[in-house]
């Protein structure tokens, strides 16, 4: 298996006149998750439409298992997966029936097919409801059978484009469990979400996306490492001091970060126990008292506000 699953190199977009990718960059490690992140609008479906052969990019190129996706669309095709964000089953079918049946478009023959099909539903944990109509299905077990179904040719790279949308709690650790056990299996996953938590959980790495380009790539680690290590939480009892508290810290107002709501104050530290000390007194000695104080490393969530804008945003329109 080569070592790079997915390059992108400069692909552009548009629609109408106005560009869903700009000229994107992107390479996918093989046998890996891949996690896209970012607003909507930030191009991540018509990435996935690109790579999958369905859309034409206007400019660039891009490479899935070794071929190109425009002069080779069809090698591609034969060698990817897609679990889009609407899942595409028989509601009135079972479970195996759905399954079989795409056996069958894939040309895997009858035997085959219903081989296949008793595979994938012990795999995801479906055995026992195989005959039960999918309108009966939980969310969950939906898009676990959808994505057993996008599996049928055995894919070397599978596409996800925002599989757990509209999906409980319950159900997003479902289909969390099941990506974790294809990518055990060898196979590269390209992950769009919208969901932070997501990100976190199931990548290997993450490349966040915003008005067609990529802007920050790396670990879930080294993107957090961008806020600068730790930070420290404070929650007042009177949420009418959080200005008089905020001037207690020595630093540009972009790094504090102020929620009237939940009347807490956000800002980063080095020195772990020296900032929690110091903040104690700090808010002592000017009769202000404390609800809580933590000290924590960044969220996905903080990165993506910050590299997005949308952080600066919010504080704008305040």
């Amino acid at each position: 298996m080569a070592e790079t699953a997915i390059t992108v190199e400069g692909v552009r977009k548009k629609y109408g006149g106005a560009p869903a990718l700009d000229g994107l960059d992107l390479l996918v490690r093989s046998g890996t998750v891949h996690g896209v992140l970012g607003p909507n609008g930030a191009g991540k479906t018509t990435l996935v439409r690109i790579l999958s052969t369905l859309v034409r990019p206007d400019d660039g190129r891009a490479e899935v298992a070794g071929h190109d996706v425009v002069k080779g669309a069809r090698q591609v095709r034969f060698r990817i997966g897609l679990l889009g964000q609407h899942a595409a089953l028989d509601e009135e079918l079972g479970g195996f029936q759905n399954l079989e049946m795409f056996g069958r478009l894939h040309h895997l023959g009858a035997r085959g097919a219903r081989r296949r099909a008793a595979e994938l539903l012990v795999r995801f944990g479906l055995e026992d409801t195989g005959r039960k109509a999918v309108r009966q299905y939980s969310g969950g077990m939906r898009r676990r059978l959808d994505l057993a179904a996008s599996l049928i040719t055995e894919p070397e790279v599978l596409f996800l484009d925002e599989p757990t949308t509209g999906l409980d709690p319950r159900g997003r650790a479902e289909v969390w469990s099941a990506v974790r056990s294809l990518v055990g299996g060898g196979t590269t996953v390209l992950l769009t979400t919208q969901y932070l938590e997501e990100a976190d959980q199931l990548s290997d790495r993450i490349s966040v996306v915003d008005h067609g380009r990529v802007i920050a790539d790396g670990t879930a680690g080294e993107l957090k490492a961008r806020l600068g290590g730790d930070r420290i939480d404070v929650v007042l009892r009177d949420g009418g001091l959080l200005r008089a508290a905020r001037s207690l810290w020595p630093l540009p107002e972009e790094e504090v970060s102020v929620d009237a709501d939940r009347r807490l104050l956000s800002a980063p530290v080095t020195d772990r126990m020296a900032a929690l000390s110091g903040v104690v007194r700090a808010l002592e000695a000017a009769g202000i008292e404390a609800e809580d104080i933590a000290l924590r490393r960044p969220t996905l969530d903080e990165v993506f506000l910050h590299l997005t804008g949308a952080d600066r945003n919010v504080k704008e329109a305040a």
